[in-house]
Protein backbone atom coordinates (compact mmCIF):
# COMPACT_ATOMS: atom_id res chain seq x y z
CA UNK A 1 0.00 0.00 0.00
CA UNK A 2 1.64 3.55 -0.66
CA UNK A 3 2.42 5.66 1.62
CA UNK A 4 -0.53 8.27 0.23
CA UNK A 5 -3.02 5.92 0.43
CA UNK A 6 -2.43 4.62 3.94
CA UNK A 7 -2.76 8.31 5.24
CA UNK A 8 -6.32 9.01 3.50
CA UNK A 9 -7.66 5.50 5.16
CA UNK A 10 -6.41 5.77 8.27
CA UNK A 11 -7.94 9.51 8.11
CA UNK A 12 -11.52 7.89 7.20
CA UNK A 13 -10.45 5.88 10.48
CA UNK A 14 -9.93 8.09 12.67
CA UNK A 15 -12.32 10.09 11.53
CA UNK A 16 -15.04 8.00 11.85
CA UNK A 17 -13.73 6.75 15.49
CA UNK A 18 -13.74 10.05 16.87
CA UNK A 19 -17.64 10.33 15.04
CA UNK A 20 -18.01 7.24 17.57
CA UNK A 21 -16.55 8.59 20.50
CA UNK A 22 -18.72 11.92 20.45
CA UNK A 23 -21.75 9.24 20.18
CA UNK A 24 -20.52 7.22 23.14
CA UNK A 25 -20.75 10.32 25.32
CA UNK A 26 -23.72 11.82 24.43
CA UNK A 27 -25.39 8.53 24.43
CA UNK A 28 -24.30 6.08 26.35
CA UNK A 29 -26.85 3.91 25.39
CA UNK A 30 -25.44 3.13 22.17
CA UNK A 31 -21.95 1.47 23.76
CA UNK A 32 -22.61 -1.56 21.13
CA UNK A 33 -23.52 0.44 18.16
CA UNK A 34 -20.40 2.69 18.58
CA UNK A 35 -17.91 -1.18 18.67
CA UNK A 36 -19.40 -1.94 15.53
CA UNK A 37 -18.61 1.27 14.12
CA UNK A 38 -15.27 0.58 15.48
CA UNK A 39 -15.22 -3.24 13.45
CA UNK A 40 -16.70 -1.42 10.48
CA UNK A 41 -13.77 1.12 10.30
CA UNK A 42 -11.22 -1.33 10.69
CA UNK A 43 -13.02 -3.44 7.49
CA UNK A 44 -13.15 -0.48 5.82
CA UNK A 45 -8.67 0.27 6.37
CA UNK A 46 -8.55 -3.62 5.37
CA UNK A 47 -10.53 -2.84 2.23
CA UNK A 48 -8.68 0.21 1.33
CA UNK A 49 -5.67 -2.07 1.88
CA UNK A 50 -6.09 -4.61 -0.24
CA UNK A 51 -7.90 -2.23 -3.08
CA UNK A 52 -4.56 -0.50 -2.97
CA UNK A 53 -2.54 -3.85 -3.18
CA UNK A 54 -4.43 -4.93 -6.38
CA UNK A 55 -3.21 -2.23 -8.60
CA UNK A 56 0.15 -2.63 -10.60
CA UNK A 57 0.10 -5.93 -10.03
CA UNK A 58 -0.42 -9.51 -11.21
CA UNK A 59 -2.07 -12.62 -9.76
CA UNK A 60 -1.62 -16.41 -10.68
CA UNK A 61 -3.99 -16.39 -13.49
CA UNK A 62 -2.53 -13.58 -15.21
CA UNK A 63 0.65 -15.04 -14.92
CA UNK A 64 -0.21 -18.30 -16.10
CA UNK A 65 -1.75 -16.28 -18.94
CA UNK A 66 1.67 -14.75 -19.68
CA UNK A 67 0.59 -11.21 -18.63
CA UNK A 68 3.71 -8.59 -17.86
CA UNK A 69 3.99 -5.27 -15.87
CA UNK A 70 5.14 -2.45 -18.31
CA UNK A 71 5.34 -0.03 -15.47
CA UNK A 72 6.05 -1.48 -11.48
CA UNK A 73 3.90 1.19 -9.99
CA UNK A 74 7.09 2.69 -8.31
CA UNK A 75 9.10 4.01 -11.40
CA UNK A 76 10.15 4.47 -14.64
CA UNK A 77 12.22 1.48 -15.82
CA UNK A 78 11.44 0.45 -18.97
CA UNK A 79 10.15 3.79 -20.33
CA UNK A 80 12.03 6.87 -22.20
CA UNK A 81 10.77 10.45 -22.40
CA UNK A 82 11.14 11.82 -26.16
CA UNK A 83 10.36 15.84 -24.82
CA UNK A 84 10.79 17.89 -21.84
CA UNK A 85 7.68 17.01 -19.76
CA UNK A 86 6.53 16.83 -15.87
CA UNK A 87 6.68 13.30 -16.33
CA UNK A 88 6.04 11.57 -12.60
CA UNK A 89 5.79 8.32 -10.72
CA UNK A 90 3.70 8.92 -7.10
CA UNK A 91 1.11 6.86 -5.45
CA UNK A 92 0.91 4.09 -8.19
CA UNK A 93 0.24 6.11 -11.11
CA UNK A 94 2.42 7.85 -13.91
CA UNK A 95 0.98 11.20 -14.84
CA UNK A 96 1.93 14.31 -16.65
CA UNK A 97 0.13 17.58 -16.78
CA UNK A 98 2.60 20.29 -18.99
CA UNK A 99 5.37 20.37 -20.91
CA UNK A 100 6.62 19.54 -24.55
CA UNK A 101 4.05 17.15 -26.21
CA UNK A 102 5.40 13.85 -27.04
CA UNK A 103 5.38 10.24 -25.60
CA UNK A 104 6.62 8.65 -22.83
CA UNK A 105 7.94 5.36 -24.40
CA UNK A 106 8.52 1.67 -23.37
CA UNK A 107 12.40 0.96 -24.19
CA UNK A 108 11.09 -2.31 -25.49
CA UNK A 109 8.85 -3.11 -28.73
CA UNK A 110 6.49 -5.18 -28.98
CA UNK A 111 4.17 -6.77 -32.28
CA UNK A 112 0.75 -8.66 -31.50
CA UNK A 113 -0.20 -8.58 -27.84
CA UNK A 114 -3.18 -7.84 -25.16
CA UNK A 115 -2.59 -4.60 -23.73
CA UNK A 116 -4.45 -3.11 -20.15
CA UNK A 117 -4.35 0.29 -19.28
CA UNK A 118 -6.12 2.07 -16.91
CA UNK A 119 -6.37 6.38 -17.34
CA UNK A 120 -7.74 9.06 -15.62
CA UNK A 121 -7.97 12.39 -17.50
CA UNK A 122 -9.91 15.68 -17.15
CA UNK A 123 -12.90 15.95 -19.72
CA UNK A 124 -11.19 18.59 -21.77
CA UNK A 125 -7.41 16.75 -21.45
CA UNK A 126 -6.54 15.81 -25.07
CA UNK A 127 -3.66 12.76 -24.12
CA UNK A 128 -3.59 8.79 -25.82
CA UNK A 129 -1.87 5.63 -26.31
CA UNK A 130 0.36 5.09 -28.95
CA UNK A 131 0.83 1.41 -29.88
CA UNK A 132 3.16 0.32 -32.42
CA UNK A 133 4.64 3.09 -32.53
CA UNK A 134 8.55 5.07 -33.10
CA UNK A 135 9.72 7.17 -30.00
CA UNK A 136 8.51 10.43 -31.91
CA UNK A 137 5.94 9.30 -34.62
CA UNK A 138 5.31 11.86 -37.17
CA UNK A 139 1.35 11.14 -38.47
CA UNK A 140 -0.55 8.91 -37.08
CA UNK A 141 -2.58 7.94 -40.51
CA UNK A 142 0.78 5.92 -41.04
CA UNK A 143 3.23 5.33 -38.50
CA UNK A 144 1.67 4.68 -35.51
CA UNK A 145 -1.62 3.73 -34.14
CA UNK A 146 -2.76 6.86 -31.47
CA UNK A 147 -5.68 5.42 -29.41
CA UNK A 148 -7.18 8.76 -28.12
CA UNK A 149 -8.27 10.24 -25.06
CA UNK A 150 -10.27 12.91 -26.09
CA UNK A 151 -13.53 15.25 -25.14
CA UNK A 152 -16.51 14.22 -27.02
CA UNK A 153 -16.79 16.68 -29.15
CA UNK A 154 -13.19 15.67 -30.47
CA UNK A 155 -13.37 14.62 -33.96
CA UNK A 156 -11.55 11.52 -32.64
CA UNK A 157 -13.16 11.30 -29.10
CA UNK A 158 -11.59 8.68 -26.52
CA UNK A 159 -11.28 5.80 -27.87
CA UNK A 160 -10.96 5.96 -31.35
CA UNK A 161 -7.63 5.85 -33.64
CA UNK A 162 -6.94 9.34 -34.61
CA UNK A 163 -7.01 9.90 -38.82
CA UNK A 164 -7.59 6.21 -38.74
CA UNK A 165 -11.85 5.36 -36.99
CA UNK A 166 -14.00 6.93 -35.17
CA UNK A 167 -14.42 5.30 -31.81
CA UNK A 168 -18.56 4.22 -31.10
CA UNK A 169 -19.66 5.49 -27.80
CA UNK A 170 -15.99 6.45 -26.72
CA UNK A 171 -16.59 9.26 -23.99
CA UNK A 172 -14.03 10.61 -21.07
CA UNK A 173 -15.55 10.21 -17.71
CA UNK A 174 -13.01 12.51 -15.30
CA UNK A 175 -12.79 9.32 -13.15
CA UNK A 176 -10.70 6.03 -14.04
CA UNK A 177 -11.38 4.36 -16.76
CA UNK A 178 -9.84 1.33 -18.28
CA UNK A 179 -8.60 0.60 -22.34
CA UNK A 180 -8.32 -3.22 -23.18
CA UNK A 181 -7.15 -3.75 -26.69
CA UNK A 182 -6.00 -6.45 -28.53
CA UNK A 183 -3.56 -5.92 -31.57
CA UNK A 184 -3.09 -9.21 -33.57
CA UNK A 185 -1.34 -8.47 -37.33
CA UNK A 186 -3.74 -6.24 -39.14
CA UNK A 187 -7.21 -6.49 -36.58
CA UNK A 188 -7.45 -4.13 -33.52
CA UNK A 189 -10.10 -4.17 -30.96
CA UNK A 190 -10.48 -1.63 -28.51
CA UNK A 191 -12.55 -1.96 -25.36
CA UNK A 192 -13.55 0.93 -23.27
CA UNK A 193 -14.67 -0.08 -19.56
CA UNK A 194 -15.55 -3.87 -20.97
CA UNK A 195 -17.28 -2.43 -23.90
CA UNK A 196 -16.27 -2.38 -27.81
CA UNK A 197 -15.69 0.94 -29.18
CA UNK A 198 -13.28 0.37 -31.79
CA UNK A 199 -13.07 -2.33 -33.91
CA UNK A 200 -10.42 -2.23 -36.67
CA UNK A 201 -8.86 -3.55 -39.39
CA UNK A 202 -5.82 -2.13 -41.36
CA UNK A 203 -4.94 -2.71 -44.93
CA UNK A 204 -1.65 -1.73 -44.48
CA UNK A 205 -0.58 -3.10 -40.37
CA UNK A 206 2.32 -1.41 -38.76
CA UNK A 207 4.29 -4.89 -37.82
CA UNK A 208 5.43 -3.91 -34.24
CA UNK A 209 6.67 -0.80 -32.47
CA UNK A 210 7.28 0.95 -28.26
CA UNK A 211 3.74 1.82 -26.55
CA UNK A 212 3.49 5.30 -25.61
CA UNK A 213 1.49 7.54 -23.62
CA UNK A 214 1.26 11.22 -24.31
CA UNK A 215 1.35 14.86 -23.52
CA UNK A 216 -0.55 16.77 -25.66
CA UNK A 217 -2.32 19.25 -23.59
CA UNK A 218 -3.97 18.84 -20.29
CA UNK A 219 -3.12 16.63 -17.05
CA UNK A 220 -3.43 12.84 -17.65
CA UNK A 221 -2.35 9.47 -15.33
CA UNK A 222 -1.96 6.31 -16.17
CA UNK A 223 -1.07 2.88 -13.89
CA UNK A 224 -1.87 -1.27 -13.96
CA UNK A 225 -0.48 -1.21 -17.41
CA UNK A 226 0.13 -4.40 -18.36
CA UNK A 227 0.91 -6.66 -21.50
CA UNK A 228 0.22 -10.32 -22.40
CA UNK A 229 2.13 -11.46 -26.12
CA UNK A 230 0.08 -13.19 -28.41
CA UNK A 231 0.94 -15.80 -30.97
CA UNK A 232 3.41 -17.78 -29.01
CA UNK A 233 3.80 -21.10 -29.98
CA UNK A 234 5.23 -24.11 -28.18
CA UNK A 235 8.67 -24.90 -29.16
CA UNK A 236 9.09 -27.74 -26.34
CA UNK A 237 6.36 -30.87 -27.09
CA UNK A 238 6.41 -31.66 -23.83
CA UNK A 239 6.86 -35.77 -24.77
CA UNK A 240 10.82 -35.84 -26.06
CA UNK A 241 13.32 -33.20 -27.47
CA UNK A 242 12.23 -32.90 -30.64
CA UNK A 243 13.24 -29.94 -32.36
CA UNK A 244 16.36 -29.79 -29.88
CA UNK A 245 19.55 -31.21 -30.09
CA UNK A 246 22.38 -32.05 -27.51
CA UNK A 247 26.11 -30.61 -27.87
CA UNK A 248 28.39 -33.60 -28.08
CA UNK A 249 30.81 -34.81 -25.35
CA UNK A 250 29.20 -32.66 -22.26
CA UNK A 251 28.59 -34.24 -19.20
CA UNK A 252 24.86 -32.43 -19.04
CA UNK A 253 22.23 -34.98 -18.99
CA UNK A 254 18.73 -33.71 -20.50
CA UNK A 255 15.62 -35.93 -20.25
CA UNK A 256 11.51 -35.28 -20.52
CA UNK A 257 10.22 -36.28 -17.01
CA UNK A 258 6.34 -37.94 -16.26
CA UNK A 259 5.04 -34.40 -15.95
CA UNK A 260 6.33 -33.52 -19.33
CA UNK A 261 8.94 -31.19 -18.08
CA UNK A 262 12.55 -30.61 -19.69
CA UNK A 263 15.10 -31.16 -16.98
CA UNK A 264 18.82 -31.06 -16.74
CA UNK A 265 21.22 -32.22 -14.65
CA UNK A 266 25.16 -32.24 -14.58
CA UNK A 267 27.02 -29.78 -16.19
CA UNK A 268 28.51 -28.33 -18.14
CA UNK A 269 26.62 -28.73 -21.27
CA UNK A 270 23.95 -27.42 -23.59
CA UNK A 271 20.69 -27.87 -25.17
CA UNK A 272 20.22 -26.32 -28.34
CA UNK A 273 16.81 -25.58 -30.65
CA UNK A 274 16.78 -26.41 -33.74
CA UNK A 275 14.70 -23.01 -34.41
CA UNK A 276 16.66 -19.59 -35.20
CA UNK A 277 14.78 -16.02 -33.70
CA UNK A 278 16.19 -12.76 -34.47
CA UNK A 279 13.76 -10.35 -32.86
CA UNK A 280 11.37 -12.38 -31.09
CA UNK A 281 9.68 -13.16 -27.76
CA UNK A 282 10.00 -16.04 -25.28
CA UNK A 283 8.03 -17.31 -22.45
CA UNK A 284 8.82 -20.19 -20.27
CA UNK A 285 8.84 -21.28 -16.22
CA UNK A 286 11.72 -22.69 -14.35
CA UNK A 287 12.24 -24.71 -11.49
CA UNK A 288 15.32 -25.00 -9.54
CA UNK A 289 15.55 -27.64 -7.50
CA UNK A 290 18.56 -26.65 -5.47
CA UNK A 291 20.21 -23.43 -3.63
CA UNK A 292 21.39 -20.98 -5.60
CA UNK A 293 22.21 -23.22 -8.60
CA UNK A 294 23.43 -21.48 -12.11
CA UNK A 295 21.98 -21.87 -15.10
CA UNK A 296 20.45 -19.44 -18.58
CA UNK A 297 19.14 -19.37 -21.53
CA UNK A 298 21.55 -18.20 -24.51
CA UNK A 299 19.95 -16.31 -27.47
CA UNK A 300 21.29 -15.88 -31.13
CA UNK A 301 23.47 -18.02 -30.51
CA UNK A 302 26.50 -19.27 -33.05
CA UNK A 303 24.56 -22.53 -33.82
CA UNK A 304 26.74 -25.54 -33.29
CA UNK A 305 29.29 -23.38 -31.09
CA UNK A 306 29.32 -24.28 -26.90
CA UNK A 307 27.37 -21.22 -25.02
CA UNK A 308 28.23 -18.87 -27.62
CA UNK A 309 25.12 -16.38 -27.71
CA UNK A 310 23.77 -13.82 -25.20
CA UNK A 311 22.97 -14.93 -21.79
CA UNK A 312 20.01 -14.21 -20.16
CA UNK A 313 21.12 -15.74 -16.44
CA UNK A 314 19.17 -17.80 -14.05
CA UNK A 315 20.18 -17.68 -10.78
CA UNK A 316 18.22 -16.74 -7.69
CA UNK A 317 20.95 -15.87 -4.67
CA UNK A 318 21.39 -12.80 -3.38
CA UNK A 319 23.43 -10.94 -0.56
CA UNK A 320 22.81 -9.88 2.75
CA UNK A 321 19.32 -10.34 2.67
CA UNK A 322 18.88 -8.09 -0.04
CA UNK A 323 17.36 -8.43 -3.50
CA UNK A 324 18.42 -6.10 -4.82
CA UNK A 325 22.35 -7.80 -4.38
CA UNK A 326 21.75 -10.16 -6.70
CA UNK A 327 24.49 -13.03 -6.75
CA UNK A 328 26.14 -13.87 -10.05
CA UNK A 329 24.58 -10.83 -11.99
CA UNK A 330 20.67 -12.70 -10.69
CA UNK A 331 17.63 -14.59 -12.42
CA UNK A 332 17.16 -12.53 -15.44
CA UNK A 333 19.99 -10.57 -16.04
CA UNK A 334 21.96 -10.10 -19.35
CA UNK A 335 25.59 -12.02 -18.28
CA UNK A 336 28.24 -10.09 -17.54
CA UNK A 337 26.49 -7.08 -19.52
CA UNK A 338 23.91 -6.04 -16.94
CA UNK A 339 22.77 -7.29 -13.65
CA UNK A 340 18.69 -8.18 -12.73
CA UNK A 341 17.95 -4.96 -10.66
CA UNK A 342 16.33 -7.42 -8.34
CA UNK A 343 15.88 -10.69 -7.53
CA UNK A 344 12.01 -11.37 -8.09
CA UNK A 345 12.16 -15.57 -8.00
CA UNK A 346 13.41 -18.43 -5.43
CA UNK A 347 14.78 -21.34 -5.33
CA UNK A 348 12.24 -24.68 -4.82
CA UNK A 349 9.94 -22.23 -6.37
CA UNK A 350 8.10 -22.60 -10.40
CA UNK A 351 9.29 -19.04 -11.63
CA UNK A 352 7.91 -17.29 -14.73
CA UNK A 353 10.56 -15.68 -17.10
CA UNK A 354 9.31 -13.65 -20.64
CA UNK A 355 12.56 -12.01 -22.58
CA UNK A 356 11.92 -9.67 -25.57
CA UNK A 357 14.34 -8.86 -28.15
CA UNK A 358 14.07 -6.35 -30.70
CA UNK A 359 17.19 -4.96 -32.55
CA UNK A 360 19.58 -3.53 -29.86
CA UNK A 361 16.97 -3.83 -27.32
CA UNK A 362 16.79 -6.39 -24.47
CA UNK A 363 14.37 -6.90 -21.66
CA UNK A 364 13.58 -9.93 -18.78
CA UNK A 365 10.35 -10.33 -16.63
CA UNK A 366 10.73 -12.71 -13.87
CA UNK A 367 7.33 -13.05 -12.25
CA UNK A 368 5.80 -10.49 -14.70
CA UNK A 369 8.05 -7.83 -13.41
CA UNK A 370 10.42 -5.69 -15.22
CA UNK A 371 14.25 -7.01 -13.82
CA UNK A 372 16.55 -6.20 -16.92
CA UNK A 373 16.71 -3.87 -19.50
CA UNK A 374 19.64 -3.20 -21.94
CA UNK A 375 20.68 -1.47 -24.93
CA UNK A 376 23.88 -2.97 -26.38
CA UNK A 377 25.55 -0.17 -27.71
CA UNK A 378 28.69 -2.29 -29.03
CA UNK A 379 29.72 -2.37 -32.61
CA UNK A 380 27.96 -4.80 -35.08
CA UNK A 381 29.88 -8.51 -35.12
CA UNK A 382 28.73 -11.14 -35.90
CA UNK A 383 30.11 -13.13 -32.54
CA UNK A 384 27.88 -11.81 -29.45
CA UNK A 385 30.75 -11.86 -27.30
CA UNK A 386 32.77 -8.90 -29.40
CA UNK A 387 29.74 -6.79 -30.44
CA UNK A 388 26.47 -6.22 -31.51
CA UNK A 389 24.68 -9.37 -33.08
CA UNK A 390 21.35 -9.07 -34.59
CA UNK A 391 21.65 -12.41 -36.91
CA UNK A 392 19.36 -14.95 -36.13
CA UNK A 393 20.23 -17.58 -34.08
CA UNK A 394 19.73 -20.52 -31.78
CA UNK A 395 18.29 -20.59 -28.24
CA UNK A 396 20.59 -22.88 -25.57
CA UNK A 397 19.40 -24.13 -22.27
CA UNK A 398 22.70 -24.60 -20.14
CA UNK A 399 23.79 -27.39 -18.18
CA UNK A 400 25.79 -25.18 -15.68
CA UNK A 401 27.93 -27.45 -13.89
CA UNK A 402 28.07 -30.38 -11.29
CA UNK A 403 25.32 -29.19 -9.46
CA UNK A 404 22.81 -28.39 -11.95
CA UNK A 405 19.76 -29.36 -11.58
CA UNK A 406 16.41 -27.44 -13.45
CA UNK A 407 13.75 -27.88 -14.79
CA UNK A 408 11.59 -26.15 -17.40
CA UNK A 409 8.18 -26.21 -19.12
CA UNK A 410 5.68 -24.34 -21.20
CA UNK A 411 8.10 -22.82 -23.42
CA UNK A 412 6.40 -20.49 -26.16
CA UNK A 413 8.03 -18.20 -28.10
CA UNK A 414 7.54 -15.92 -31.20
CA UNK A 415 9.56 -14.28 -33.68
CA UNK A 416 8.42 -10.63 -34.21
CA UNK A 417 7.19 -9.32 -37.30
CA UNK A 418 9.57 -6.45 -38.85
CA UNK A 419 7.93 -2.50 -38.57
Amino acid sequence: MRDSEFRKATRIVREKLRHQSCVRRRFPSKRVACGMGMVGALLLLATTVRAAETHNTLNSKELAEGWILLFDGTTDFGWKAAKRANWKVADGTISVSEGEPGLLATTSEFGDYQLKVDFRAAKQTNSGIFLRTPTVPTDPATDCYELNIAADDNPFPTGSFVKRQKADGGHTTGEWQSFDVSMQGDHCIVRLDGHVVLDFTDSKPLGRGAIGLQLNSGPVQFRDIKLRPLGLKPIFNGRDLTGWHEFAGKPSIFSVTEQGELNVKNGPGQLESDLRFADFVLQLEVFSNGKHLNSGIFFRSIPGEFWNGYESQIQNGFADGDRSKPLDFGTGAFYRRQKARTVVSNDFEWFHKTLVVSGDQMAVWVNGYPVSDWTDTRAPNANPRNGLRREAGTLIIQGHDPTTDLSFRNLRAAETPPR
